[in-house]
């Protein structure tokens, strides 16, 4: 049966004389005094096998071996496997486009995404992905703690609950649909039926014709719903729980996939400290910081914008995270519940320098958003379908969506969003 290399130091320590059978591709090959140590990679790691004679096979051979384990302070995970047999399962068809057991930043990132079998059988790459599998695990954890239900939504809507635009058209028979970009009529169609409280992981899709390492054009959406709140501020507070729950998770799963970065994630007390801005007060900050260190005035929460609160943020309140409230209207969708004629019970949740997350409370009043709709140049004819759900009564409700993607980027330092998504798809690329 075969054992994981992550098992074996338990085989060599507790039954030594008997053998063991592993599995994997072949990572590194070296020769030293006459003996060949072989390097195999399984999904749970590296482990040191040991041949009298050297192999017949090259880098990224699948193998499998069977031999006595024993411990070595010198082998990766202080353990080897003294091979008796080895037999080649499946062998590498040429060169390989690139080193595979390299340093993934001295690769670029279209060579690795055009290979990405072969670029996710790096360790370090790889890690990436089982970070980004505990903070879905921990998102959902949390949120069923909470008294949520899961839902599943369908990605092909008759239109685009914030207008037309930035949508992707799909022919569907003898009509064209769209893929939604985001959940929202959904979501508050569930929070109306009475469930109240509701989330959804599943992927979004925006045809936005950006080219920068912040965007993707399908990425996935962690969002959720939920009913009776008073603002945006319990819905911040909500969001504060849930990150310190995946920070927390993530710190103690994936230990060794944050040392291959070098990353660290905020405690509790980090995130909960995180301050609360309004956006003309975060407008002034922003500047602040922006003239004192030799650039211009700040005019809206940009990008730029975003690093000098993080870097406020973490001067003043010692924490990465920051939420800037109060947008005004013109900067938030019809739906967007107003605080006053200029502002709007909305938020953003920025993470070292990066806006992770756009939420708030939403407009429950059908007559209200009947009101709304010319102000956005919108025609309720175009949006019966979400106008239908608050004919017959909802409650006072409002959600937030996290990109799961530029969370993981923000946890690892990763210079491109594209290098968090499995299979990125932007302007140019639709494959692999």
């Amino acid at each position: 049966m075969r054992i994981l290399a992550k098992d074996i130091k338990q085989a060599a320590q507790e039954k030594p004389s008997e053998k063991v059978e592993v599995k994997g591709w072949v990572h590194r090959i070296r020769e030293l005094g006459g003996i060949t140590f072989v390097i195999l990679r399984d999904p749970s790691g590296l482990l040191q096998l040991v041949l009298e004679t050297p192999p017949e096979f090259t880098l990224e051979t699948i193998i499998q071996a069977v031999g006595f384990p024993g411990l070595n302070d010198k082998a990766p995970g202080g353990v080897e496997l003294k091979v008796c047999s080895l037999e080649c399962i499946s062998k590498p068809i040429g060169e390989l486009p690139y080193q595979v057991n390299g340093d993934p930043g001295k690769i670029g990132i279209e060579a690795i995404l055009d290979h990405r079998s072969l670029s996710l059988r790096n360790p370090k790459i790889r890690a990436i992905f089982k970070i980004q599998s505990t903070i879905i695990e921990a998102f959902a954890a949390y949120f069923r703690g909470q008294d949520f239900t899961e839902i599943k939504t369908s990605k092909l809507v008759g239109s685009g609950t914030e207008g037309g635009t930035e949508l992707f058209e799909v022919e569907y028979f003898n009509r064209k649909v769209y893929l939604a970009q985001s959940p929202q009529l959904y979501k508050q169609t569930m929070v109306a039926s009475g469930l109240e409280r509701v989330f959804e992981i599943a992927p979004a899709y925006r045809a936005e014709k950006h080219d920068t390492p912040r965007h993707l054009n399908e990425y996935v959406s962690m969002d959720i719903e939920m009913g009776f709140i008073e603002s945006e501020k319990d819905l911040i507070e909500l969001e504060k729980g849930m990150l310190a729950y995946i920070f927390e998770e993530v710190a103690r799963k994936n230990k060794n996939e944050l040392e291959m970065y070098q990353a660290t994630v905020p405690n509790g007390e980090a995130v909960f400290r995180a301050p609360i801005v309004p956006y003309e007060e975060a407008l002034k900050i922003a500047s602040a910081e922006a003239m004192a260190k030799g650039s211009g005035r700040i005019f809206d929460i940009n990008p730029e914008a975003e690093r000098f609160l993080w870097d406020w943020s973490l001067r003043e309140h010692g924490t990465d995270l920051v939420f800037v409230n109060e947008f005004p209207r013109r900067h938030r969708p019809f739906y967007t519940y107003p605080l006053d004629v200029v502002r709007t019970m909305s938020f953003d949740a920025l993470f070292r320098g990066l806006e992770i997350t756009t939420g708030g409370r939403r407009q429950h009043d059908y007559n209200a958003l009947l009101e709304a709709l010319p102000k956005f140049g919108l025609k309720p004819e175009n949006l019966k379908s979400y106008l239908s759900v608050f004919k017959y009564g909802c409650p006072p409700h409002g959600g937030f969506a996290v990109g799961c993607e530029r969370l993981t980027q923000k946890i690892l330092g990763l210079n491109n969003v594209k290098e968090a998504s499995l299979f990125p798809r932007d302007r140019k690329r639709v494959e692999p």
